[in-house]
């Protein structure tokens, strides 16, 4: 069993931040987004997260979206760049010629700083920081200050994630967060596609135009979307690119991925601040999916619905949000 370490070192030629704790390591990239890029049952070899492959990391490092536990600020696409707020009009650089729009902002590809690392007896735990200010790239297309903090920490009940968002300036901010979480499915060496299921706390799809941004309705749930939502559907069963409210099921907001021949459950609660979910699987080309949990509905500023509702959070100056989120593992058979 690996000792209980934090400490600075490598991961395929980046600095990295690792974490040990009994059977379980994970990696961290403070350089590239505050990514946290591996998480690993090394007792089973299970690789929950999709990690870059030996000789991807310059493909990862030019497009840091799809592999580990990017954060996205602000997530998702906004229409024609545009990020009307509070009586003003931001342009964001179109940076997805297919769509003209913007997508997902910096905070993923910024360099963020480890401000906390270390261990107890109770967990090994990194801590990562990025101010956002007049310094900072997005500051020019967003003008807002304000702090975000990452801690992660592993221990017998798996990786915890916390994120820290203050408003450091003198206006109100937009508070729109999301994680591009990759997950391989299946995680395990030895099991096979076929032997995975997951369930999503999804509740209505918004119906999506050619410019994959929501037209204000919904759409009927498939059959197999409805599964999604209640036993448990294979990951791939079409090609998903969806987006859904997210609906908490017995308190809580969780995807939850089934290998039945290792006969475990890997569990991703990612809080109840999280009112949408995105799902996206490559066009069902199989090894791994994303299930992302939003703040807020794709082009929230520019929809005329309820602000509640769509997840449009602000944040007034010195004001703090905060939301922890969890993976671990159960056994299928614990009731």
């Amino acid at each position: 069993m690996t000792k209980n370490q934090a400490f600075r070192g490598d991961y395929q030629g980046e600095p990295a931040v690792w974490l040990r704790y009994g059977k379980y390591e994970a990696a961290l990239l403070p350089g590239i987004g505050g990514n946290l890029i591996a998480f690993r049952d090394i007792e089973h070899g299970y690789r929950f997260l999709r990690e870059p492959a030996e000789g991807e990391m310059e493909d990862f490092k030019s497009n840091p979206g799809a592999h580990g536990i990017p954060i996205l600020f602000p997530p998702n696409r906004y229409e024609d760049g545009k990020f009307p707020w509070k009586g003003k009009v931001y342009q964001l650089p179109i940076n997805e010629p297919a769509t003209g729009n913007h997508l997902h902002g910096y905070l993923h590809t910024s360099a963020w700083e480890v401000v906390d690392l270390g261990q107890t007896a109770e967990e090994s735990y990194a801590v990562v920081r990025i101010t956002v200010d007049e310094q900072h790239f997005m500051y020019q297309y967003l003008p807002f200050k304000f702090t975000v903090k990452l801690k992660y920490s592993l221990s017998d009940a798996g990786l915890s994630q916390q994120l820290f968002v203050r408003n450091e300036g003198e206006a109100e901010m937009p508070c729109l967060f999301a994680f591009h979480t990759a997950v391989n499915a299946p995680f395990a060496p030895n099991s096979a596609e076929s032997d995975c299921s997951m369930k999503l706390t999804i509740g209505e799809r918004w119906e999506l135009n050619e410019r994959q941004l929501p037209t204000g309705r919904y759409q009927v749930l498939t059959e197999g979307e409805q599964l999604m939502r209640t036993s448990g559907v294979f990951p791939y069963f079409t090609s998903l690119d969806n987006h859904y409210t997210a609906v908490p099921q017995n308190g809580r907001n969780r995807m939850e991925l089934s290998d039945a021949r290792q006969g475990v459950t890997l569990v991703y609660d990612v809080g109840t601040s999280y009112k949408q979910w995105m799902i996206w699987n490559n066009g069902a080309g199989g090894g791994f999916f994303c299930p992302e949990p939003q703040i807020n509905l794709v082009n929230a500023p520019n929809m005329n619905l309820p602000a509640d509702e769509i997840g449009l959070f602000s944040l007034a100056p010195g004001e703090i949000w905060e939301e922890t989120a969890r993976f671990y593992l159960k056994s299928n058979t614990a009731h």
